[in-house]
């Protein structure tokens, strides 16, 4: 069965996106229109308004995140076994 999460509204009433990668989508956009210098002053404010709710959006579900993969790593002791994540290995641009 599909996980479906129903969609909300930031502050400025918006249609808050379902998912993470929809949110960073929605702020890439957000930045383009701001750096393409096509909107107005007030085209601007409420354009970099939504992009600080959209930050804040994204912000909240990597703490939930963060917090779901302590829970899934906490020990049997009862404390949590943290371990960086591994880097993947470097490929040399060189010879092989």
């Amino acid at each position: 069965m599909a996980e479906h999460h129903s969609q909300g509204r930031d502050e400025a009433g918006d249609e808050t996106p379902a998912d993470f990668a929809a949110t960073v989508e929605r702020l890439e956009q957000l930045v383009e229109r701001l750096e393409s210098g096509e909107l107005s002053l007030e085209g601007s404010l409420a354009a970099f308004e939504q992009g600080v709710s959209l930050t804040r959006d994204a912000q909240r579900r990597l703490d939930e995140a963060e917090l779901r993969v302590r829970t899934l790593t906490e020990g049997e002791a009862g404390g949590v076994d943290l371990a960086p994540f591994a880097a993947p290995p470097a490929e040399d641009d060189g010879e092989r």
